[in-house]
Formats: C-alpha cells, structure tokens, sequence
C-alpha cells in the first residue's frame, strides 16, 4: 500500500522532555513515568527501583477495581442503613420521648402530690398549735381573772377591817386575817411559760426542709465570693495566696504578727466578709482533711487563749458542723450533736438563711441536707473555719 493511501498512524504518547524518548518505564522512588534512558545507567533514575509502566498501570487499575467494591459495599451499607437503621432508630426515639415524658410527668406528679399533702399537714399543724397557744392563753386570762378578783376581795376585805375594827375586834379577827393572807400568799405570780408561745417547730419537716434547700440552691445565682482574713488566721495555720486555701502546720509560726484580730491557740481563721441579711451559699472542699470545722460565727468570739471562749462550737458566738476522722457533730454553745452520715463528704456546702434565722449544711455533689440548726442569729455572722489535719479549701 503506498504511502498516500495508508490512514494515520497512533498518535505517539508523551516523551521524555530530557531523552525525547517514550515513558515506558515507572520510577517508584521518584513515583513519575520515565524513558529507557532515565532508567539506564547513566540516567537520573539510576538505583531506583524501575518498573514497567503496563506493570505500574495494571497494578493501580487492580488497586482501583478493590476500591470500586469498597465503595460498592460501603453503599450497599450506608443504603441498608438508611432503609432499615434509621428508621427503627426514629420509632425508637418518639417511643423514649414518650416514656421519658410520662417519667416526668409521674415523677412530678408525685412531687406535686407530696408538696400538696406536706403543705395541708403542716398548715393542719400550724392552725391546731394557733388554737393550742390561743386556748392556753385564755385559760390564763380566766385563771388570772380569777386570781386578781379573789386578791381584790381579800385586799378589801383586810382594809375593811383596818379601817373599821378596834383594837379587841381586830384581835378576835387574827385566825380570819391569817387565812386570808394564807390564801393570798398562795396565788403566786405569773411565771413565763412555754405553752403560751407559739411553737415554730410544728412548721418544719425534713421533707420541706429538703425541698426549700433543692429550690433555693438551684436559684442562687453563684455562691459568695467567701476569702480568709489573714490577720484572723492562727499561727498553727498557713493561708495560701488567694486567700482561700488553710494549710495546717504542727509547729506555731513566728511570722505572724500578734493582732486583736489573729486566734493565738486554737487552730482557727475567720472569713473577710460578714453577713446581716439575705441568703448566703458557700462550699469548701474538705476532701483532703479528717480534722475541721466549718460553719458561722460572730464577730463577738473571743480570739485568746487555750480556752472554750475562742474554741468553735463550744461557745455561743459559733455554730460549727465539725469532723475528727469518722465523728461528725453540730456543736454550739458547748452543745454537740452526733451526726449519722452515710458517707464523708468530699464538698461541705453551708447555706445562712438570716430572715429565716436557719443555718443548713449539705452535701453538693448528692443535694443532701446533712444538718439544719434554727435559732435567732445575734448580729452579722461571718463564715469561720479550722483544721487541725492537712487543707481545706474555699471553692470558688
């Protein structure tokens, strides 16, 4: 066939811009198409390890063709578990929803329920103390209306005969004004007594106490920004820098400076802020000590001397919630009260109620009250503190 008549040959492929020859070979070092030359002796690619490239191609078309039936199989998956998964998933979903809203529905129910019959049996027992302390004060009123008519009687009847009987007469009259003085003398003077007061304690229960402290602590905005007064901490202390932090030491400190302020014995320290009114929160981290005490003082405790004056809770300037290794106590006024806990609290939290007159300790990683003390708070309290083993700290 001549040469006019033959149709046009393959297009060449792309050449070697160094040798101008065909990439026939495959650099995996260098990971690019190459010419015979580049691949020979004297080439660029000398020590490389050189492939074909037909070899270089089928191997990539082999790995392509594995990947195609991944990706085939991933489908087939990703299908499968659109059509089958999610929507048993989105059955499931609308069925928990349902049940965790009758779960809260029932559970506040009950909430609802208990609130309602706490709140008409302790309104039941503040309106039945009301007409206890209304029905002993009226018996008083009569008992005492009585005593003072038959006193009237008995004065009129004795400045009668003053005024009316001689000398004789009067002396026939002794035995009649000595049973009179004798039944006079025999109505004593009214005398303070607890029935006719009203008795606060028939409007607490655990169970609102509980309630009122969950409600309370959930709607404070934070908890106060509580620090030590250093020039109140004792030398058997050391107060970190933030002031915030009490470190105990056995041996007493001759760096501190003696003050008015400063406890001189007892292992105690004083907060800078005092409180006189309103609600108050603060949680100190007792994890590492087995010897404290937290709670409130006035600012009328003493500060000297190795005696029960300047001793947390054995006064009546401080109200203390105190641990010595598994011994818990509520101590005030050298009053100590046995605290059953069921576990020791790593966080203490202390929450002052002064209109309430109520100082309430809990623990704030489980909620639970672990004491509430009521009794009228004298004056500004300020959060006190002791330790007498390792640190405690203030969180902030």
């Amino acid at each position: 066939m001549s040469a006019e008549g033959a149709g046009p040959g393959p297009e060449p492929g792309p050449l070697c811009p160094d040798h101008g020859q065909a990439l026939r070979w495959f650099c995996c070092s260098e990971r690019r198409p190459v010419c015979a030359a580049c691949a020979g002796p004297g080439g660029r690619c000398r020590g490389h390890r050189i492939r074909r490239t037909e070899e270089r191609a089928d191997e990539l078309r082999n790995k392509m063709v594995d990947q195609c039936e991944r990706l085939q199989l991933q489908s087939i998956g990703i299908s499968k578990y659109m059509a089958e998964v999610l929507p048993g998933k989105n059955q499931k979903v609308v069925s928990t929803a349902s049940a965790a809203r009758e779960l809260v529905i029932q559970r506040l129910s009950l909430v609802r329920s208990l609130c309602e019959s706490e709140e008409q049996r302790l309104l039941e027992q503040v309106h039945g103390e009301e007409e206890r302390a209304h029905e002993s004060i009226l018996t008083q009123r009569v008992h005492w209306a009585e005593a003072l008519q038959k006193l009237d009687t008995i004065r009129t009847s004795l400045v009668d005969m003053l005024t009316h009987l001689d000398d004789l007469q009067l002396i026939q009259k002794e035995q009649e004004i000595f049973e009179k003085t004798e039944e006079a003398e025999g109505i004593l003077d009214p005398q303070e007594s607890e029935k006719l007061n009203f008795n606060v304690k028939c409007a607490w229960s655990p169970l609102l106490t509980q309630l009122w402290a969950t409600g309370v602590l959930g709607s404070l905005t934070g908890l106060e920004d509580v620090r030590i007064d250093e020039r109140t901490v004792s030398p058997f202390l050391q107060v970190s820098d933030d002031r915030r932090t009490l470190t105990f030491r056995a041996k007493k400190s001759k760096a501190c400076a003696d003050g008015p302020e400063r406890f001189d014995h007892w292992p105690n320290a004083l907060a800078s802020t005092s409180f006189q009114a309103g609600l108050h929160a603060w949680i100190v981290n007792v994890q590492k000590s087995c010897a404290y005490k937290v709670g409130v003082a006035s600012h009328q405790l003493p500060r000297k001397g190795p005696g029960s004056d300047s001793r947390l809770g054995h006064n009546a300037f401080s109200w203390v919630f105190s641990r010595y290794d598994q011994d818990f106590r509520f101590s005030h006024a050298g009053q100590h009260e046995p605290l059953r806990l069921l576990r020791c609290p790593a966080r203490l939290g202390v929450l002052l109620d002064l209109q309430g007159q109520e100082l309430l300790f809990y623990d704030p990683d489980s909620g639970t009250v672990l004491h509430t003390h009521r009794a009228p708070f004298l004056g500004p309290l300020v959060p006190v503190f002791a330790v007498a083993d390792q640190t405690l700290s203030i969180t902030c």
